[in-house]
């Protein structure tokens, strides 16, 4: 029979405590700090022991997410260079030619927002596809809730949900789950699949409907002027900050034909990319190793070959400033919750805590296991709810550690299979506070439509809960 003792006791309230901070609509950055001090000072018994702690445990959390940190700055600083030399606009432009209707217009703006998601995410995704093909979308007969609609669903839902690509999302759960994080990818595809078809389905058939029932459309677009400004800055709430701009950019680039082979080469370069992990199943931080340093490249080429070496010197400094800014914003609170939520696994509690530290999640998942027959029905559905619960915060990103960890605590104490549980979490915590059902956290999307956060969280709901329910029954099957 397993003892908890103090320790475990203070990881338990101090996760309740954070659980209901989240249900208050609060951050809850805070009472991580509070709860890493409490577990320090409980094991060490010293106060001065317990200051380096809270200093150890954030560093040792950071260097856990460095690697995907610097992928993300890279890619964001990459993305502005491409908006610098006007090559965004231009790999876009050939979809307006075949946007000719509402029905096609839904689709191809949310398809265009999940591939540009799966590649640079939906934070700088949703200025570029918004100021690009919103206004061909809603000239097409797209009332632009409906272009909010699908930008968000496709792009915030199913591409960050997901993350495929970039693999953000996935290393965070896998991370504090104590799996590889290729099982959580694989894990999550059947999950994903189920959740994306019903949700998109049923947002099609609402839009049909409502369609019929609003001959009169209202299509102004509001908000979209063009160049993605807007009255939005192209943020989704996977960030919760506006994008820096230090870089001066000029749209009208010097030399056309440049910015026109650069708006062929990027996409190949990362269709490459892809083939190339396929091909030598190059994973995990490999394969951020390969996005991450060609981002670098066609950054470096677009820079180089846009015809003012002497702007150049300066503009990369000040994109590469802006990209890390960016990614360290998200990151950020990021690095916080995980610095608790990784002291209830043993080897990294052993690194912040010191020699001889539990593994409290272990310890807690034999007990409950010895007191509690958990099936994989509960767990499903506690699961889901702790999901929907972190992500009230509007992050998507934030509530990660704690569900890998207890995806953790509900395979040892059930023998359920971890990863599906954790892709089940991962997928609705990323749906819900990655930005679709929670007015402040669809407010970007819906700035650059020029249309009320409120209401696009109101039209996303019913999808959102339709394709969650059904994820959840097929969940019951493969945990």
């Amino acid at each position: 029979m397993i003892t908890l003792g103090p320790l475990h006791f203070v990881y338990i309230v101090m996760t309740i405590l954070i659980i209901v901070v989240l249900l208050m609509k609060k951050e809850i950055v805070l009472p991580c700090v509070l709860g890493i001090f409490m577990m320090g000072l409980v094991y060490s018994g010293n106060l001065i022991k317990t200051i380096q702690i809270i200093y150890n445990s954030l560093v040792i959390s950071a260097t856990e997410f460095l690697g995907i940190i610097v992928v993300i700055a890279l890619v964001v600083s990459m993305s502005k260079a491409l908006a610098c030399i006007g090559a965004d606009a231009i790999m876009i432009q050939p979809l307006a030619r075949v946007i000719k209707t509402r029905k096609v217009a839904f689709f191809v703006i949310g398809s265009v927002m999940l591939i540009a998601s799966w590649f640079i995410w939906p934070s700088p995704a949703v200025a570029l596809v918004g100021a690009i093909l919103l206004p061909v979308a809603i000239k097409a007969g797209l009332p632009a809730i409906w272009a909010a609609v699908s930008m968000n669903l496709f792009g915030h839902g199913i591409g960050l949900s997901s993350d495929f690509f970039i693999q953000g999302a996935p290393s965070i759960t896998a991370k504090a789950a104590g799996i590889p994080t290729t099982e959580v990818m694989q894990a999550s595809i059947p999950l994903w699949l189920v959740m994306s078809v019903v949700t998109i389905s049923v947002a099609f058939i609402m839009f049909l409907k409502d369609m019929k029932q609003t001959p009169a459309l209202e299509l102004a677009g509001g908000a979209v002027n063009g160049n993605g400004n807007g009255n939005g800055n192209g943020y989704p709430p996977d960030a919760g900050h506006t994008v820096p701009n230090t870089v001066p950019c000029d749209i009208t680039c010097r030399r056309p034909g440049f910015a026109r082979f650069i708006a062929v080469f990027t996409p190949l370069a990362f269709i490459v990319d892809v083939i190339l992990m396929v091909m030598f199943k190059i994973v995990g931080g490999d394969a951020t190793a390969l996005v991450g340093g060609t981002a670098v490249l066609i950054m470096t080429i677009i820079l180089i070959g846009k015809g003012d070496m002497q702007e150049s010197l300066d503009q990369i400094t000040d994109q590469f400033k802006d990209g890390f800014i960016f990614a360290i914003k998200i990151f950020a609170p990021v690095i916080v919750i995980a610095g608790f939520f990784f002291m209830g696994s043993g080897q990294m509690a052993e690194k912040m805590l010191g020699p001889g530290a539990p593994d409290i999640l272990t310890d807690l998942g034999l007990y409950l296991s010895s007191i509690i027959p958990m099936t994989k029905i509960p767990i499903a559905l506690v699961q889901t709810a702790i999901g929907v619960i972190t992500g009230l915060d509007g992050s998507g990103f934030s509530g990660l550690p704690l569900l890998g960890s207890l995806a953790q605590t509900f395979s040892l104490a059930s023998g359920a299979n971890v990863k599906y549980i954790a892709a089940l979490g991962q997928i609705v915590t990323v749906w819900v506070g990655g930005g679709t059902v929670i007015p402040w956290g669809v407010i970007p999307v819906a700035a650059i439509c020029g249309v009320k956060a409120s209401d696009l969280a109101r039209k996303n709901l019913i999808p959102v809960m339709a394709g969650m329910a059904a994820m959840i029954l097929v969940s019951f099957f493969l945990i």
